[in-house]
């Protein structure tokens, strides 16, 4: 790390530099633009350029400083075109009054007046130069300052205050914004002094992914619909079920058995015994119904 240049009061605590390393905020990419040369450490044995963390607690102070010196936090706006620095900018903007613009920035925003969401902030913060490079040449044309989050590889034209991290990361682009966050409120006063722990955890500040969060959900319910022991029961637990379906089988078997030995007797002697009743019935009642049909005269009131 450089000697600090910033007073006492600013300094980071040993918990700061901890998050910092442990979100990977150190670590760049494998190219180095000549801007971004002054605040490189060194350039590891595999190619990867490692970040000096305190030129960037160096410049996430001096970006809050001049965000707090802005009266109108509504002037303050904060993009985000890459999903990992959305959520962060929502909630950025949640916690210090400013405009979010999470998503595709609308070419036209800062210089079309006809525009509808046209805007005329005083500061646009954004999360990659790359990404973002639409609301940073309009605020080229508009003299609206930025302040960028910008890795080795990250352009640096019209970017006024660069913070050097690394913003291909969920994880280093959510503290740096929470951090920013953090350090705005603690210059306004909104936080009662330094000492005093943010209540707001740097997880709300980390990207999740919606399908991962379903596909949790789904689980969840899943395996909220297996039946437990206390549902099924002590018994068929310990048993194995194996006695149940011995007992079911053995039933099964002996009606199976049943039916086939006494079912061809039975039928054939119940099939004997309908065909004489019925017969027998017929005959009788069919001879009576015609005998008294055939013996008996018409008369003139039955026609």
């Amino acid at each position: 790390m450089a000697p600090n240049n910033l007073p006492p009061i600013f300094n980071p605590t040993q918990n700061d530099i901890e998050m910092l390393l442990a979100a990977q905020c150190h670590l760049g990419s494998k190219n180095l633009q000549v801007h971004m040369e002054p605040y490189l450490w060194k350039t590891r044995p595999d190619g990867i350029n490692v970040i000096n963390i305190g030129k960037t607690w160096e410049k996430i102070v001096l970006a809050a400083r001049i965000i707090a010196a802005i009266d109108n936090p509504a002037d303050i706006c904060v993009i985000s075109a890459r999903p990992y620095g959305q959520r962060a900018v929502l909630k950025f903007a949640a916690h210090t009054g400013a405009v979010a613009i999470a998503g595709r920035f609308t070419p036209g925003n800062f210089t079309n007046y006809i525009t509808r969401s046209f805007k005329e902030p005083r500061l646009i913060i954004v999360t990659d130069p790359r990404t973002d490079a639409q609301a940073i040449k309009e605020a080229s044309y508009v003299n609206i300052p930025v302040i960028a989050l910008c890795d080795t590889d990250s352009p640096t034209e019209y970017v006024d205050v660069a913070i050097p991290t690394n913003n291909k990361g969920r994880h280093a682009i959510g503290l740096v914004w929470w951090m920013l966050a953090r350090e705005v409120l603690r210059l306004r006063g909104t936080l009662a002094n330094r000492e005093t722990e943010w209540d707001v955890m740097t997880d709300l500040y980390f990207y999740r992914d919606p399908e991962a969060e379903e596909n949790k959900d789904s689980a969840g319910v899943e395996e909220a619909k297996v039946p437990g022991a206390d549902e099924v029961g002590a018994g068929p637990v310990e048993s194995g079920f194996a006695n149940e379906w011995e007992v079911s089988g053995a039933t099964a078997g002996a009606f199976a058995a049943a039916t086939t030995t006494g079912a061809g007797a039975s039928w054939d002697a119940d099939g004997g015994d309908w065909a004489a009743a019925s017969g027998a019935a017929a005959t009788e009642t069919g001879n009576e119904g015609w005998g008294a049909a055939t013996g008996e005269a018409p008369t003139t009131s039955q026609w």
